[in-house]
């Protein structure tokens, strides 16, 4: 029963779920933690890490979060 666990294709690295939200700026970190909807860290610091390149202000980049997460109970709820 043991070749079955065993394949010879690539498998792919993932990383530690915790260290990414570790990685995240304490505001970005703060606005997960009240956020309605699970999000991943991945997630979040994409949007952020977008947010602060366009605008340059934190104050920005959470409400870019915010829009998001606006957008997308919108899109569950119909």
């Amino acid at each position: 029963m043991r070749r079955n666990l065993a394949t010879r294709l690539p498998t792919r690295a993932r990383a530690a779920p915790m260290a990414a939200f570790d990685r995240l700026p304490p505001p970005a970190r703060a606005w997960v933690a009240q956020a309605v909807l699970p999000w991943s860290a991945v997630s979040v610091g994409r949007i952020w890490a977008r947010a602060l390149r366009e605008t340059g202000s934190e104050a920005a980049a959470v409400a870019r979060l915010t829009a998001a997460e606006s957008a997308t109970l919108a899109r569950e709820r119909t």
